[in-house]
Formats: structure tokens, sequence, C-alpha cells
């Protein structure tokens, strides 16, 4: 494995990797537009120019340069870059120079071809005339997604703290828009008040944000929830909740997903999907969790050397776990008492779930890890549904459909799998509302959880 990434490293090519971004313009690719817009604004109060990408014109773009093996949010994002290139090129004309510009993709390790996006689209991007010269710069989980050797000594630090907040306020926003949607007393003021809300918060991110002044950004998100609260009607009673887990990418890009949220609302659900931060979180936990067990090798083989190396590998990846912990649990207790919005789990008790049923390992690492544990965490809380969102032949997603399926039937608790590709099938409603009605009928026979756990 470590000459596998050794070899990976040596063969990135200069215009791809850790690549200071300078006074350069960032472009961000939109996977969730809450999480694109405030990582974009608290970028910008560090003094770097960024900015979220317009996502889903380009598909074609994309599919015209893939093959159609690679998995679905690969074509996505690539051709969102495509796009912005072409009508970057049409509204500047002569002036447009792909060298002032820095594409934003990080990457993740292990077998799930994430890893290999950025790879790919610099292939894609070397292809054509001057887009060599446009930069492809990724953070990695290899070191916890740091931001070391991107940004400035002073700033990188400082940066992922601010950034990580904006990741948490960014999940907040989304289950205040869940919250609020299903139980609205005028339709599409839930959506029109977010939207606001966001770019309400852009700018307190970009002022507050470099002076970590989070309290006041606090103060800011409590107001939001506030409001958002006024526009829930009391009088609409509870509904079925239904969780929603699966592949990052395709379960919060709503256009990839076909805004399956929205149609499991119209069928009456009320729908909490997994966080964006679960996935810093679990990153950071693995982290650790390696070093633990490099070290333990280590001090089994008697070698001092790398085990200090590993020794101070868990500290640092063990003090970004407890921070990130820290700043998400402060974040839900502030707008705890104001909505019962739900919160977050930790990564070690989702391993729990794991261990106890001897279900799948941590060890096989993937997002399974996650899905199959807060699937089968959420059946026991108390949930009336479980959906599982993820890329046409996504491989975690699939082994997640393999191990819980018969645990889900054992238990009697509705569960959906919802594989995407672009194409549109034709008896995806009709599937979605069989399952809302298994939901429902699960519901009136054993209600649901008031104090909800997430997924």
């Amino acid at each position: 494995m470590e000459a596998r990434r050794k070899n990976q490293e040596e063969q990135a090519p200069g215009n791809l990797g850790k690549i200071r971004f300078g006074k350069k313009t960032v472009l961000i690719p939109e996977m969730n537009r809450s999480t694109a817009l405030l990582l974009a604004a608290t970028f910008r109060g560090f003094g770097v120019e960024a900015r979220a990408l317009e996502t889903y014109k380009g598909l074609d773009l994309g599919k015209e340069y893939t093959s159609g093996k690679e998995c679905y949010p690969c074509q996505v994002t690539l051709g969102d870059i495509l796009y912005f290139v072409q009508e970057e090129k049409k509204r500047l004309g002569p002036a447009f120079d792909p060298g002032q510009y820095v594409y934003f993709l990080p990457e993740s390790d292990g077998p799930c071809r994430f890893g290999l996006y950025n790879r790919f689209q610099r292939i894609v991007l070397d292809s054509l005339p001057g887009l060599d010269r446009l930069t492809i710069t990724s953070i990695t989980t290899r070191d916890g997604y740091s931001f070391a050797g991107i940004l400035e000594k002073d700033k990188a630090l400082d940066f992922q703290k601010s950034g990580y907040f904006a990741i948490v306020v960014a999940d907040i926003m989304d289950r205040l828009r869940w919250r609020i949607r299903p139980y609205e007393k005028k339709a599409g003021s839930a959506d029109e008040f977010i939207e606001t809300s966001l770019h309400h918060l852009e700018r307190t991110f970009q002022e507050h944000g470099p002076n970590k002044a989070f309290e006041k950004i606090l103060d800011e998100v409590v107001r939001v929830v506030e409001e958002g609260k006024a526009l829930i009607d009391p009088k609409i009673p509870p509904k079925p909740l239904i969780g929603m887990v699966g592949e990052i990418f395709l379960r919060t890009h709503i256009q990839s997903n076909q805004d399956i949220i929205r149609l499991l609302e119209k069928h009456g659900a009320e729908v909490l999907n997994a966080s964006v931060a679960e996935w810093g979180n679990y990153v950071s936990y693995d982290a650790l969790r390696s070093a633990k067990a490099q070290a333990r090798l280590n001090l089994k083989q008697l070698r001092f050397s790398p085990l200090w190396s590993k020794l101070k590998e868990m500290l640092g990846f063990g003090i970004d776990l407890y921070y990130k912990e820290y700043r998400q649990e402060q974040i839900y207790k502030r707008v705890e008492p104001v909505l019962d919005l739900i919160g977050d789990h930790k990564i070690s008790h989702l391993e729990e779930v794991l261990k106890e049923r001897d279900l799948f390992s941590f060890d096989v690492a993937t997002e399974a890890c996650l899905s199959i544990a807060s699937i089968i965490s959420c059946a026991h809380a108390g949930y009336n549904g479980m959906v599982n969102v993820y890329p046409f032949t996504c491989m975690p997603s699939t082994t997640t459909s393999a191990v819980v399926k018969p645990v889900m039937s054992e238990l009697g608790i509705p569960y959906l799998d919802a594989p995407y590709d672009s194409s549109i099938q034709p008896g995806r409603e009709a599937a979605i509302r069989t399952f809302m009605y298994q939901a429902e009928q699960h519901f009136r026979r054993h209600g649901r959880m008031q104090k909800r756990p997430s997924p």
C-alpha cells in the first residue's frame, strides 16, 4: 500500500497535487451547494479568491471525454470544469488565461475511484489547447486533508478550523431545510429562506472566519434557525422519518440524484440525509486508527524509530478528531434549544455498531463502513425506512446493499436502493411510492422517535 501511494505521488505531474493557490482564482466543484458556498466564502476571508462552480450544465461535455465506465460523479465534475472554461472563454475572449485558475479537487485513498478523478481529469485538461496551465490542487485523506503546502504556513491551520466550521454550519442549513419543508406553511418558503440565509452566512464567514470568531458566527446561525422555525406549520402532524445514506457526492448533489429528497417528501416523508462533516470526521478517525495499528506493529517488532513517528501521527490525528467532534457538538448544542434539529453521531459509535453485529469491519475502509453502521443504528433508533443513494456500479454502496438487505428484512424496516447515472428510470417514482407506502405502514404501527439520532 505504501509503495503504491509513493508511486502515485511520483507520477503526479507538476500541475497536479498540493500546489499553492497563490493569487489565482480557486474553482470549487459543487457537490453540496451549502458546503460549496460557505467554503468559498471562507477562502475569500483568508484572502483567496474563490468561487463555487455552476454544476450539471456541462454534463454533455463530461460525457464527451469519458467512456461511461467512470464513476458518475467523475463525469459530472469533469463537465463542470469544462463548462466553466467554455463560458469563461466566451465572457473574457482573448483575455482568458487558464493559468489564472486553480481547480480544487480533493481525493481519497483506498479502492474507491474517487482517488483517481484528479489524475484522469488532469489527462483530459492536458489534451485540450492551453488547459495544461489550469492547475488542479488536491488535498488527500493520507494526511487528514491538511492544507499545509497549499496555503501559507500561518494560514493553513486556521483555515482548516474555519473551513470545518463552515462544513458543519452548511450541514445545519441543510437539516433546517429538511426540517421545515415537509411542514412549511407556504409552499416554497423553505427553499427561498435557506437560499437567502446562505448568502447572508457567506458574508458572515468571509468577515469572521479568518479571526475564528465562531461565537459571532453561531449567533447568526441561531438567528437563522429561529427565523426558519417560524415557517413551520405546527398543525401538520409528524410524518414518517426516512434516513438517507450512501456515496457522499450522489446523496448530496441534488441534480445527480434527481432531487430524491424532494420526491420522498412529495410522497409523505420527512428525510434526513447523512452529513458532509461525517466524512471529515471519518478521515481523521481512520487515520488515527491506522496510526495506532502501525504503532502496535512497530512496538511488537521493536522498531523504535518508526514507532516514534507513528506516535506523533497518533497525537496529531487524535487532536484533529477531538477538535472536530468538539466543534460539531458545540454547534448542535447551540441550535438544539431553538429547534429539534437532529444531531450527528461519532464515528466511534458506528464502529461499535459494526462490531456488535459482526457485519463489516473498519479495516476494509470506504463509505460502506459508515453506511452499513448508520442504517443499522437508525433502524434500531426508530426510523421508518432507509434509502441508500449511490452511483451505478459503486463498489462500497453495492457492498452496503448486500450486507444490509437481509438485516433490514429481518428487522421489518423498509429499505430502498437508489443507484443513479444520468438516465431517467421510468420505474423510479413507482419504487419510491411503494417504499413510502411501506414506511407509512411502519410509522402507523410503531410511531417514530421524537428525539431522533442522526443517520
